[in-house]
């Protein structure tokens, strides 16, 4: 298993935002689960994983396939009392670091749960007005 691969796994769930940031390519995209846009750079990836990490919990992951550049990490959660089963899509870039993070996520009820607690979370983190050029 690629060592990124094997980091991200101890560090997405404890939502530690540098831990998070050394994974990430300073170009990464991350396409939530939430809405259709995506996210760019590191500073603010981090950032938004870092809140997610705090709002899921018991966050495992189940099954890792792939190899090489492209890998995909089926998880499971809780988003409050709600369980959840998802997907990380991930490429690495050539150094080895997250180049895409995509994820997808059901059910509905629960992705929508996430956004709101997201959105309550990011309204109250002022580098958020900072970010929002990293929304597309």
């Amino acid at each position: 298993m690629h060592p990124t691969i094997e980091q991200m796994q101890m560090v997405v769930a404890k939502g530690d935002e540098s831990q998070i940031a050394d994974l990430l390519a300073e170009d990464v995209r991350f396409l939530p689960p939430t809405y259709y846009k995506t996210w760019t750079g590191r500073v603010p990836v981090a950032a938004v994983l870092s809140h997610v990490g705090q709002v899921f919990s018991g966050f495992q992951y189940r099954r890792i396939m792939g190899g090489g550049k492209d890998w995909a990490l089926e998880f499971q959660c809780k988003v409050g009392e709600l369980n959840a089963v998802g997907v990380d899509l991930i490429t690495l870039n050539d150094d080895g670091l997250i180049q895409t993070f995509e994820v997808v996520m059901r059910p509905y009820k629960t992705v929508g749960a996430l956004r709101e607690a997201i959105m309550a979370r990011v309204m109250q983190d002022p580098r958020f007005l900072d970010f929002k050029d990293a929304l597309s």
